[in-house]
């Protein structure tokens, strides 16, 4: 596939999609006390944000409900940059709402992982 827009807007996104999913990482981390339930709950959070960010499925045809989960989830937010990006070369201004929302979704997941973190000696 040809990239049509610009390398660097495609790091920035990605950048920010990365950071977003670690920041979910650490929440979940904080949410949790054993490895095993760590590995189920990202089972459990990986499997809607495949099926329900429009990679896989139109995000148009799916339910409302459907619609409004997959809007929470980064990977909905990553996929619209991407394509517009690499396939419409879409400008930074059409994009923004979606890499400000993975910041914004990063931002708040780090400080609420932040302020749920004790530290333990088990």
């Amino acid at each position: 596939v040809p990239v049509r827009g610009s390398i660097v807007h495609l790091y920035i996104a990605g950048a920010a999609f990365i950071a977003a999913k670690l920041a979910l990482g650490l929440l979940i981390s904080t949410a949790v006390h054993t490895q095993f339930q760590a590995m189920q709950m990202t089972v459990f959070i990986l499997m809607p944000s495949i099926l329900l960010s429009g990679f896989m499925f139109p995000f148009d045809g799916m339910p409302r409900a459907a619609q409004f989960i997959g809007e929470v989830l980064p990977t909905t937010h990553f996929i619209r940059l991407t394509r517009g990006i690499m396939l419409r070369d879409a400008s930074i201004a059409e994009i923004s709402f979606d890499l400000f929302y993975l910041i914004g979704f990063a931002f708040v997941a780090m400080t609420v992982a932040a302020l749920r973190f004790t530290k333990r000696l088990d």
